[in-house]
């Protein structure tokens, strides 16, 4: 209860700060927008729109060998058939020897401000599933909330509606999916990436219950943007074992979050928790320990050291997370893995060369609560690009 206390003040301290902010200037608008909304609003009449972004990392742990990796090269591409309907795909190369297509879908505007969108789609939870090129946040790698608890990059086949009310500063999304895959070729739900086994990603996806996903982002106050999703429905299970006891999940999963910038600061912050119904039946039958509830959130703070004039940016950043893919275990024949239980401080510098072009550097610290871990540091070198 402290806790969501905490986040409830932390807004409040936001909105209470923002509101004296000069509403004109450069420095706090804060419009962020990811790769898709670029290319839908970009400013063709009519034709084809090529970008793509890309992330080489170096990782060295302490007392380990370190990796270099092209860890994703994706090619963006868009397609303005008219003032009303714009198909948009993104086709991602991970380590060099994975492809996948990250989204594919078709968007069609009945109004201004009213989208009807179908196909393989971001599910709209926190901010990095949403807002993941390189550039747009801080540390060589996502932070790892964002990676166990929601997870990113989460991606299914569906359709809703997007769009804004700008006399209210709000944009909203709604959408219906394909949930999550409750046995994904040999792999099962649980572990210390709790749900991430389970994306289908848009690949020959099973579907026999429908999930719904929506968020909420406010943006009246300038410099500070608020978000609040939801994501409800049921794992997904073959024909062949779905009337069996155990073969699925019920998944609710809800998330507050926050950026906000003024001048040459910004912060951001997020809190995620999903809570699983019907985890103990899955655990008996798949012999695993998929948790009850998984949970975990972030804050940040960053400052530029170079002038806002400045067309290159120079941001020293500090970063706390906390996530649990063990939340609560309510199952009598697995225990709390202590292990999953996970604490990170990372810091570092992210250097913006240019628009578009990032060299980062940062240290992690990390730690979690078995008493017995041996977690260690982790150095982090690597840059981005999006175009």
């Amino acid at each position: 209860m402290k806790f969501y206390s905490l986040i409830v003040l932390c807004f409040i301290t936001f909105l209470s700060y923002s509101q004296t902010i000069y509403k004109d200037t450069s420095s706090t608008k804060n419009n962020q927008q990811n790769a898709a909304q670029t290319i839908l609003q970009g400013a063709l009449a009519k034709g084809l729109t090529v970008g793509g972004y890309a992330q080489v990392d170096y990782n060295q742990p302490e007392g380990k060998n370190g990796k270099l990796d092209v860890h994703r090269l994706v090619l963006l591409f868009g397609y303005k058939f008219n003032d009303k309907v714009q198909f948009v795909t993104e086709i991602e190369f991970e380590h060099v020897k994975e492809v996948y297509v990250e989204q594919a879908f078709l968007n069609y505007s009945v109004h201004p401000n009213i989208n009807i969108r179908g196909g393989l789609m971001l599910v709209p939870m926190g901010i990095v599933n949403e807002y993941h090129e390189p550039t747009t946040f801080n540390g060589v790698e996502r932070p790892n909330v964002d990676r166990s608890i929601v997870p990113s990059t989460w991606r299914e086949i569906g359709v809703g509606l997007s769009g804004k009310l700008d006399n209210l500063s709000l944009r909203y999304q709604a959408y219906i999916f394909n949930g999550f895959a409750s046995v994904n070729g040999e792999k099962v739900l649980g572990g210390s990436n709790g749900l991430r086994n389970g994306r289908q990603k848009g690949a020959e996806s099973t579907i026999n219950t429908p999930n719904f996903s929506t968020k909420i982002d406010y943006y009246g106050i300038p410099g500070l943007r608020l978000g609040a999703s939801g994501y409800f429905g049921r794992s997904q299970a073959e024909d062949e074992v779905d009337d069996l006891e155990g073969t699925d999940v019920g998944i609710s999963m809800f998330g507050l979050d926050g950026r906000y910038l003024n001048g040459r600061f910004s912060a951001r912050g997020q809190y995620i928790h999903a809570i699983i119904t019907d985890a103990d039946s899955y655990n008996n039958l798949f012999e695993t320990d998929l948790g009850s509830e998984l949970k975990g959130w972030y804050v940040e703070g960053a400052y530029n050291l170079l002038p806002i004039g400045n067309e290159q940016k120079l941001d020293a950043f500090v970063r706390y997370e906390q996530y649990d893919t063990h939340a609560a275990t309510r199952n009598a024949n697995i225990s709390r893995n202590l292990s999953y239980d996970r604490q990170e401080l990372t810091f570092g510098l992210s250097y913006h060369v240019a628009a578009g072009a990032v060299v980062k550097a940062d240290y992690q610290l990390l730690n979690n609560s078995n008493p017995g871990n041996t977690e260690k540091g982790q150095l982090n070198i690597g840059f981005g690009v999006w175009f």
